[in-house]
């Protein structure tokens, strides 16, 4: 679990290091805040829409080598970005740092329930903290790099990553000792539950809609306010460690009380702090954003238990579907975002935001109870139900 979460952790770190890249690279080339989503929306699409497919291929044929690849081509292609000369080969180098997300997100995932054992929600919490840690160092110390050596220190971003990649490449034949036999794992796996799996879809897309509205313009908010860059990236890297410190907490709840009630929880929650840092902002304000990354960052893990367990015929595939429709669906919203920005107000973006998680509350209430789930699953092992 160390090296899968120090993959993660290193993955994530080029992913955080993107939004803080944000206003610097908006001001280089006096970009529109759609222009501006449009980067995110390619670092999104680039990890999301083929991320399932690498997860059907870890299904079918297995795919280790997918873990230090995806962790050395996320730091690179960010690394490239920060220092490229136009608009457009930023996007192409985006894309490229995507990739190496979508490669490793299914795989790790996998990996990280096989060592997990009975206690999988606590175990994917672990796996989860890395990419939170990740996440939360990459604006704070992207800031720091960039504002000491230019965009052209960016180079530096790419040094955790191959650092370890190598780690993950040396160490993968212990990985691959838990690799079940061909077949054993699907024999007693269960059913797949396609409904349960696109009602928990549906909740992670409108999720994301916020999510990833605050992941793109707490930073360009705070500077509307007349506040620094830094400022309002260590208010971002505020809401990414507060998620890991959720992490350690939501996913042994889960384990205790459900996975459905946590994730409920968390969704209701989501759309109330929005309102409150928007409109109250200043030290309330950073209270609700710490506990919205604690919320939505903290159910990471539980929403890929629970579509693992959905889905057990094909957990890389659906490790695929939740890693991969979160991202993508909220760069999508990012752009459009964007260019409600830019014909409104960031206000106004913020606060349609701020809405969708009110629309997740109707299907999460109908996703079926993890523990009856549990339930009947053991009945049906000792012989009560055929």
């Amino acid at each position: 679990m160390g090296l899968l979460s120090s993959g993660h952790m290193a993955t994530d770190f080029a992913n955080g290091a993107l939004p803080a890249l944000l206003p610097f690279l908006k001001e280089r080339f006096s970009l529109s805040y759609t222009a501006v989503g449009g980067i995110v929306l390619a670092s999104q699409a680039s990890s999301s829409l083929i991320q399932p497919l690498f997860g059907l291929w870890s299904d079918r044929r297995g795919a280790m080598w997918l873990l230090p690849a995806g962790v050395a081509l996320t730091g690179v292609g960010i690394a490239l970005a920060a220092d490229a000369p136009n608009y457009w080969l930023v996007v192409l180098l985006v894309l490229v740092s995507g990739v190496g997300s979508a490669a490793f997100h299914p795989e790790g995932s996998k990996f990280a329930g096989l060592v997990s054992g009975r206690r999988r929600a606590s175990g994917m919490s672990w796996f989860s903290i890395g990419g939170n840690l990740g996440y939360g160092f990459g604006p704070v110390a992207t800031t720091a790099i960039v504002a000491a050596l230019g965009l052209r220190g960016g180079l530096v971003l790419a040094l955790p990553s191959l650092v370890v990649a190598a780690a993950i490449f040396a160490g993968s034949s212990y990985l691959r000792s838990f690799v079940p036999e061909p077949g054993a794992g699907r024999a007693g796996a269960g059913d797949d539950d396609p409904h349960a799996m696109k009602l928990l879809l549906g909740v992670i897309a409108l999720r994301s809609v916020a999510w990833f509205g605050l992941i793109t313009f707490v930073p360009l908010w705070e500077v509307a306010l007349g506040h620094s860059k830094s400022h309002g990236n260590h208010l971002l890297a505020l809401m990414l460690f507060a998620g890991g410190a959720g992490t350690l907490l939501l996913g042994p709840l889960a384990d205790r009380v459900g996975r459905r009630p946590v994730l409920l929880g968390s969704v209701v929650a989501t759309g109330p702090l929005m309102l409150l840092f928007v409109v109250v902002g200043g030290i309330p304000g950073a209270i609700a954003l710490a506990l919205i990354g604690a919320c939505v960052v903290g159910t990471f893990g539980v929403t890929m238990v629970m579509g693992q367990e959905y889905m057990p015929r094909h957990i890389g595939t659906a490790s695929g579907l939740v890693i991969g429709l979160s991202v993508g669906l909220g760069g999508v919203a990012a752009v459009a975002l964007g260019r409600l920005a830019d014909a409104t107000s960031l206000r106004t973006t913020l606060y349609v935001a701020a809405a969708a998680p009110l629309l997740a509350i109707l299907l999460a209430l109908q996703l079926p109870s993890g523990r009856e789930k549990r339930r009947l699953e053991a009945a049906t092992e000792v012989g009560l139900l055929p």
